[in-house]
């Protein structure tokens, strides 16, 4: 596979001396926490008479209906990784930098805080069965750290392809997003044709890589050239698309369900997104820079994927910790979706967000710490993509164990020193930076 060059943006001015986009800060910080918090409330434990039992809370239930509208942010996460990284590429080719060079930094940003967060919850897991603790609890645990870990491994190939489908943007920018917006639509249908279930992981590829797609729009300044009525009759169209998939069966209400495996409904979700956040782009800019706003999200940017990684050992802690609880003092856990569980649930999510933010900050170094020069060589990088990408999935197709834990941190290791070069390390603020496109009549900013 070549990695091509794009040509340079023609319509982005020059960014104003230290700026930011906190706009788009802004709105990832959001897509974090409300990760953090979706998952925290669909942590159900409960102790029977035989211990422990840990369960998605939210399984067959009318609440995550609502709950999912509110929190699944994936398909605005994925918009915007699309526009930092389209605008980072631009960038780092200003600077004379290759595509190849581009993929080793992201595999470096990605991967080196996923190998301390694998290694000890790998290392945690053979701790608690040396303590005897039940080996379907900890096989359980294992499960339920492994699953968010699919965003780790299509996040990095998507950003490993965009050199390429930046490349693509450029020469036929509609064309290449309706390619993937049809075979995503394709993988829908044959699905439904077959019956395979299956087959609907292929959208791991299409749906996620056609809304990064869509985030190049964003950053080139095409969704702000378009008027704000055309803007609005889109966002209004899909979601009464939406909403009629729904009425007829098409796709289910739980937008959760829709996304594993991930179907097109998410592009109808994320063109609702891009519609809302396009049109109130100024106001949620204004409202970023206050300092409330603007303070939480440099916290959380600044260790984004720490954050992604540890939310959920955090959480299956706090779950543990519940039930021993409970097993010492004899106190009932509630039952998920009780009154009861509901009025605890402000000091679960609330605790939830505390402690994962200073897991957060006493590991952000191993994300934020300088890295190694990156490769340059395109086979190299390539490779370490791929190796990356495997170690990943092995995890999401066994589950977390002492074994998978250790191979995956072999894994990610490798990929490490396949996309490391020879030269002086850089430090993250030079590995990715994006520059707010131009709107007729607006502002550019950095975003770093």
């Amino acid at each position: 596979m070549a990695i091509a060059y794009a040509p340079p943006l023609a319509a982005v001015r020059a960014p104003a001396a230290g700026g930011r986009d906190t706009a788009i800060d802004f709105l990832r910080a959001l897509c974090v926490t409300g990760v953090v918090l979706l998952h925290a409330i669909m942590v159900g434990v409960t102790v029977v008479g035989d211990g422990p039992v840990f369960a998605n809370a939210s399984e067959g239930t009318w609440w995550i209906v609502p709950v999912s509208w509110a929190l699944q942010v994936m398909p605005l996460f994925f918009m915007i990784g699309g526009f930092a990284g389209y605008l980072a590429f631009r960038r780092h080719q200003t600077r004379g930098g290759s595509a190849a060079g581009f993929i080793a930094a992201r595999v470096h940003r990605l991967l080196r805080p996923s190998v301390v967060a694998i290694a000890v919850v790998g290392t945690a897991l053979g701790a608690l069965a040396l303590a005897g603790v039940p080996a379907k609890v900890i096989v359980v645990a294992g499960f339920r750290h492994s699953q968010p870990l699919w965003f780790l491994a299509v996040f990095l190939g998507c950003q490993a392809l965009l050199p390429a489908l930046a490349s693509a943007h450029a020469r036929m920018p509609r064309t290449t997003l309706a390619l993937l917006v049809l075979a995503a639509f394709a993988v829908d249908a044959l699905r439904a044709q077959t019956g395979v279930e299956g087959l609907g992981f292929l959208n791991l590829a299409f749906v996620w890589l056609a809304l990064q797609q869509i985030g190049f729009f964003l950053a080139d300044g095409t969704i702000e050239r378009l008027s704000r009525r055309v803007r609005a009759i889109a966002g209004a169209s899909a979601l009464l698309t939406l909403l009629a998939t729904f009425a007829t069966g098409v796709y289910s209400p739980d937008l959760i369900a829709n996304i594993n495996p991930p179907t097109t409904a998410l592009l109808l979700v994320g063109i609702v997104h891009l519609s809302v956040v396009s049109l109130l782009r100024d106001r949620i800019e204004a409202f970023s820079r206050r300092p409330m706003p603007a303070a939480f999200g440099a916290f959380v940017n600044r260790r984004t994927m720490t954050i992604y990684l540890w939310h959920m050992p955090v959480l299956l802690a706090m779950a543990g910790i519940s039930a021993t609880a409970s097993m010492a003092t004899g106190v009932d856990l509630p039952e998920p979706s009780s009154l009861a569980w509901w009025v605890s649930r402000p000091l679960w999510l609330g605790t939830a967000l505390a402690l994962t933010a200073v897991t957060a900050v006493a590991l952000t170094r191993a994300e934020t710490a300088a890295s190694p020069h990156a490769a340059d060589s395109p086979r190299r990088v390539l490779a370490s993509a791929v190796v990356g990408i495997s170690a990943v999935v092995l995890l999401l197709v066994v589950g977390t164990t002492v074994l998978s834990a250790g191979l995956a941190t072999a894994g990610a290791l490798v990929a490490l020193r396949l996309a490391s070069g020879t030269r002086a390390p850089e430090t993250p603020a030079t590995a990715a930076v994006s520059v707010r496109p131009t709107p007729p009549h607006g502002r550019a900013e950095v975003r770093g």
